[in-house]
């Protein structure tokens, strides 16, 4: 079995198999030999910011001296980037062992009369399983969808739950309303164990609360009051802390993002409650100041900017930074068809206001068409909107005329690992 093999099987796993409940979860890891026992696991969900804040926490472990697990998703350019042990992608020799191991278990499953795994359980079998055969001491695990009806949740319980900020996205699965996305994310809260939670709003703040409460569990929720943003320079962004245990001096991430500090926050608090005592906290500002997390207010090339930003809450998000800059900019965007895109553009149009708009169609079927989503900008802005057909159609005329002009790229994270790809062919 090669690499390619197993990736195109794992691809193929939505074609025919279906949606599976906790249950059959955990009987697929049970077939697995129930690897997620093996160690300590941080549950990770909400709607924004999980990717970041479970790789804050991987680099503040690592920086006391723990080995790590860490299962996120999705991937932007390969798929073996979704599991990582001590900061690193498990290679591809690695993922084939995983992947021929998990096979054997699906066909011992199939011959008992159970469900394929889907793709998500795939995957987080074949993590867990790394996890377990690598000795690790904690394994970070990043929500698919929700939290409730996730995969993930079958691993219990955590050490720990996190939630991060709370908005609208896949509205379709989890609710029209703050309260009932909420409810979702939340679904990850087990009795008695400790909740971390980003102050989002009052709607979702108090489901949050109250699912705590009922499980009788220790609550914190991080708001904007914890730190206070001191400033950018030299591409980070520095911040510093309210609370004393943290000291009088000043915190760096390698990332412009504002919205980043509060996502290191709740994970430096959620590290906080985990090492006690113990803790090193003046060793987590190395790691902080040094990590990248790739396709997050990244910069890929020098004055050009990849931001997975997919959501109305996340573009809101990416707004805020990008308008604050002062610099003339031009905006590449593409979004899938079951985002609310035109909501995406009007913010985009009405509070970053670029000097120039390109559109396109990322190379998948739920893609948005590019035409469409021309028409639609041009609802929004009086500035010259440009339609291409393809993303390296769109970033190379958004190279070909930027000038001194900063160009920044999302809508979708398809999108941004498209780019990153095509950057990667061609540096």
């Amino acid at each position: 079995m090669t690499y390619s093999e197993a990736v195109s099987y794992i691809l193929e796993i939505p074609k025919f198999t279906k949606k599976n409940d906790a249950e059959h979860t955990k009987l697929f890891l049970k077939y697995l030999g129930d690897p997620q026992r093996s160690y300590k696991v941080i549950h990770v969900a909400g709607t924004n910011g999980k990717g970041s804040v479970c790789a804050y926490l991987d680099a503040m472990l690592r920086d006391e001296g723990k080995k790590t697990g860490l299962f996120t998703s999705p991937h932007l350019i390969a798929v073996n980037e979704r599991i990582a042990v001590n900061g690193a992608p498990v290679s591809d020799g690695e993922f084939v062992r995983l992947f021929e191991s998990a096979l054997e278990a699906v066909r011992r499953m199939e011959t008992a009369g159970l469900q394929h795994p889907t793709f998500f359980e795939f995957l987080l079998g074949m993590a867990l399983c790394a996890f377990r055969d690598a000795a690790v001491d904690y394994a970070i695990l990043e929500t698919g969808l929700g939290g409730r009806l996730d995969a993930t949740s079958a691993v219990e319980p955590p050490e720990v739950c996190v939630i991060t900020s709370i908005g609208y996205d896949h509205m379709q699965y989890l609710g029209n309303t703050l309260e009932e996305i909420a409810a979702e994310k939340a679904g990850i809260i087990r009795p008695g164990v400790p909740v971390f939670y980003a102050a989002s709003s009052e709607e979702s703040d108090s489901v949050i609360r109250e699912t705590a409460r009922n499980n009788g569990c220790f609550c914190k929720k991080i708001g904007k009051d914890a730190y206070e943003i001191l400033g950018t320079e030299d591409k980070h962004i520095a911040f510093s802390c309210a609370s004393d245990y943290y000291g009088n001096t000043t915190w760096k991430l390698n990332n412009i993002g504002k919205y980043q500090p509060g996502n290191a926050m709740l994970a430096m608090e959620t590290m906080r409650w985990l090492t006690g005592e113990k803790g090193h906290p003046m060793r987590w500002r190395k790691s902080l100041s040094e990590l990248k997390w790739a396709g997050r207010m990244e910069e890929v090339l020098p004055g050009v900017w990849v931001d997975g930003a997919h959501n109305i809450s996340a573009v809101e998000a990416f707004a805020e930074t990008a308008a604050s800059d002062g610099e003339e900019k031009i905006i590449v965007f593409s979004a899938v068809k079951d985002k609310e895109y035109e909501k995406m553009a009007r913010v985009l149009c009405e509070k970053v206001k670029a000097s120039l708009y390109v559109v396109t169609h990322i190379d998948d079927e739920r893609g948005t068409s590019a035409e469409q989503l021309g028409n639609i900008f041009r609802t929004y802005t009086d500035r010259p909107v440009e339609v291409r057909k393809s993303a390296s159609g769109a970033l190379a005329y958004a190279l070909a005329v930027r000038g001194e002009r900063k160009v920044y790229c999302l809508g979708s994270l398809y999108l941004t690992g498209t780019i990153k790809k095509l950057i990667q062919e061609v540096t």
